[in-house]
């Protein structure tokens, strides 16, 4: 699928309209989000997968070097002593595509937004 010709309008679309070399890496993070936040509704805002739960949960999305993955600035701000190998920005992470992806990590950073969007902070 070309993304420059068709809006993208669900995730499995942007999934399968990856480069090959991600996709399998997009699908994890896709499972772990949904694993931990059954509730959320999944979506795309701002062109990429985004997991939507009393607002905005995480999004993700495919670059040509690295998958960004965007938690908001709390969780960023509360992971920093994990993040400092990775490239983040406020509300940011890029993990590099030629390093295993820490699905660990998102995990507990999915986990830290569900308590946060749901109050139970």
């Amino acid at each position: 699928m070309d993304l420059s010709n068709s809006p993208i309008k669900t995730i499995d679309e942007y999934i399968e309209s990856s480069q090959a070399d991600v996709r399998e890496s997009l699908h994890a993070i896709r499972e772990v989000i949904a694993e931990e936040a059954p509730q959320a509704k999944e979506t795309i805002k701002y062109q990429m997968p985004t997991f939507v739960l009393n607002g905005n949960l995480v999004h993700f999305a495919a670059f040509k070097g690295h998958i960004g993955f965007y938690p908001t600035p709390s969780a960023i701000e509360a992971f920093k002593n994990e993040l400092t190998q990775y490239i983040t920005s406020k509300g940011a992470i890029q993990f590099p595509k030629d390093r295993a992806l820490s699905l660990s990590l998102i995990r507990r950073m999915v986990q830290f937004r569900v308590k946060e969007n749901t109050g139970q902070r």
